[in-house]
């Protein structure tokens, strides 16, 4: 029976110009391979031989290029690996966080320019990533942005959830839904007090009507989540013996991406699990290998839907057994 007819690169120059010219007429030139059949005078088998052999030989060569920090290979690769909605992952050589989170700013504003529409909703939580995103957005259509998560006061970082979702909503010249409160409470009590304020609760009930919403990840490790590193050393260990890997604007996961009710939940001023559920499209900005094991668990549990990443984390993901 014959079998395929193998093209080898220890062949005569003939047959490499030949095999050259079909690879140049195919990828250079966008003929098919009918047609290449039809200039030499050979079978549309042979020709596609020839670029099986023109591969093979390393004439040609197939890659993704770069544009300026994109990654776009790895974008591509996460996107389909997770079946996410958009993947932008940032080659960020510099390891510093402050630059890693502003170059993942400044590319999550770009997707944000690019996918929101007049129709959204936007929701934004307190997040140091969130804050940068916002700092790089230069426009937005005419929607409102709603509050999603109390603040946070860090004595190193000057912002909050307010200020966050009004300078986008000065971008959007339109309504913005804020309320003052802050993320976490010293006790259940006073957040059940807090939450039942109009002001306030009338903003997480408009978390409802969002459509699109940016948003952190921390890893339930010490410097890996705010949330964590606010915590008495025993509630850290606590909710890590209940099987906390992660948090989200103040909701909890764990390593399936099931959300989880710690007492301490009690304790934030945030929107909940069917609130975040809800909305349609779910931005998560995250940088760090450090992350990995709960960025992916809030992939597998369906909390996010895109991701804009750093090339470190990105592959941490794709190696993910």
């Amino acid at each position: 029976m014959a079998g395929r007819e193998p093209v080898v690169a220890d062949q005569g120059p003939a047959e490499l110009v030949l095999i050259a010219a079909v690879a140049r007429r195919h990828y250079l030139q966008q003929r098919s391979k009918i047609e290449i059949a039809e200039e030499l005078g050979i079978s549309r088998f042979k020709v596609a031989r020839l670029l099986d052999a023109a591969r093979e030989m390393g004439l040609v060569r197939i890659e993704i290029a770069r544009q300026g920090a994109l990654d776009l290979d790895l974008s591509a690769q996460l996107q389909e690996r997770f079946g996410l909605a958009h993947a932008v992952v940032v080659d960020a050589p510099d390891r510093d966080p402050a630059a890693v989170r502003q170059q993942l700013g400044e590319a999550a504003a770009h997707l944000l320019q690019e996918v929101v529409t007049a129709d959204d909703v936007l929701g934004l939580p307190w997040s140091r990533n969130v804050h940068a995103v916002v700092a790089a957005l230069e426009s937005l259509p005419p929607i409102e942005v709603v509050q999603l998560s109390g603040a946070i006061a860090l004595p190193d970082f000057d912002s909050s959830a307010v200020d966050i979702v009004r300078r986008a909503s000065r971008l959007a010249g339109a309504t913005s839904h804020v309320f003052y409160a802050p993320f976490v409470l010293d006790d259940a009590a006073s957040a059940d007090a807090l939450r039942r304020q109009p002001a306030v609760a009338e903003g997480l009930a408009r978390a409802r009507a969002v459509t699109l919403a940016v948003v952190g990840i921390g890893q339930w490790a010490p410097g890996e989540s705010t949330i964590h590193d606010l915590l008495t050393p025993h509630e850290q260990q606590e909710l890590a013996d209940e099987g906390v890997l992660g948090e989200l604007a103040g909701v909890f996961f764990d390593r399936q991406g099931r959300v989880c009710r710690p007492a301490v939940a009690e304790r934030l001023v945030t929107l909940g699990e069917e609130a975040l559920r809800g909305i349609p499209e779910v931005i998560a900005v995250v940088s760090g290998s450090a992350k990995e094991e709960a960025v992916h668990a809030a992939l597998h549990g369906g909390l996010v839907h895109s991701l804009v990443t750093d090339a470190e984390l990105a592959r941490a993901l794709l190696d993910h057994p």
